[in-house]
Parts: structure tokens; sequence; C-alpha cells
């Protein structure tokens, strides 16, 4: 299976090789940037430029979670490898960590001068990678919100 999302504001999953849709889900109120499969394959996260992040149930074949907090594009997004937690990057200049079990944001990454581009959690840990318009990469410990 292979997920995509695009300016049509929608994203979705494709069988391969075959090329086939097998799921769409539409709710955002603007392009897609990003999407990404829970670790256990269950759920999806997207980012958007309407600034919001949300969380999809495959099975129930909607949005189940609306995050607010950007004021701003939300420029990409990523799930941690517990599952347990999204990071969003935007335009607004920071970077986001949410809770999808408390349903909010944890913690807020700030410190690019810029738009951030893309973030990423390294595998099995509390560091994230951040990639600005600013032309700066950084390294962050989600535990302290410090850059490392």
């Amino acid at each position: 299976i292979v997920l995509s999302g695009g300016d049509d504001r929608l994203w979705k999953t494709w069988g391969f090789p075959d090329g086939n849709i097998l799921l769409t889900g539409e709710g955002h109120t603007d392009w897609l940037s990003g999407c990404c499969f829970r670790p256990s394959g269950t759920q999806l996260v997207t980012s958007s430029g309407d600034s919001t992040v949300r969380i999809w149930d495959l099975s129930r074949r909607g949005c189940i979670l609306t995050l607010r907090g950007h004021s701003r594009a939300v420029r990409g997004c990523s799930w941690h490898s517990c599952g347990d937690f999204v990071a969003s990057a935007s335009m607004d200049g920071t970077s986001k960590i949410w809770d999808v079990n408390s349903e909010r944001c944890r913690y807020t990454l700030r410190g690019h001068e810029d738009s951030v581009n893309s973030i990423e959690f390294l595998p099995f840990s509390s560091t994230v990678l951040t990639s600005s318009a600013d032309k700066t990469l950084s390294l962050w410990d989600v535990r302290t919100v410090s850059r490392l």
C-alpha cells in the first residue's frame, strides 16, 4: 500500500503494484503537504496548508482528531515509533510534538528563523530532526525541548 496527499485536499491509499485506489479521505480545507502511516498501520496523520494536523482511522474511514495550534500552513508531519506522538513542522517557524492520547500539544520547538519544512523522529528515540527555509538543520531532544 502506498499513501499520497496532494493539492486536491485528499489523501489516498493505493494498491501496489496495480495502482488502484483503495481508500480516499477528505476533510482538509487546503492542500496536503504530508501524510504518514502510524507504526501499527491502523491510522495515519496528515498535514495541510489549512494549518491543521489530522489523525485518520482507516477502519472508520474518517478523521478522528484535528490538531490545531499552528498559525500558518503545516509543511510536514511524522509519527514517533511508539505511535503515541506526532510531530509537525510549520511555516510559522515552529514545530510541535503532539500527544495523540491526550489530544494536545506537548511541546513547541522554537529556534528556526524561517519556515520549518520537514520533521522526522529518529527511530526509537526522543530526538527529532527539523529542516528549515533558514538553511539550517536542527536536532532536538523533545524531553528537554532543546537543540542538541
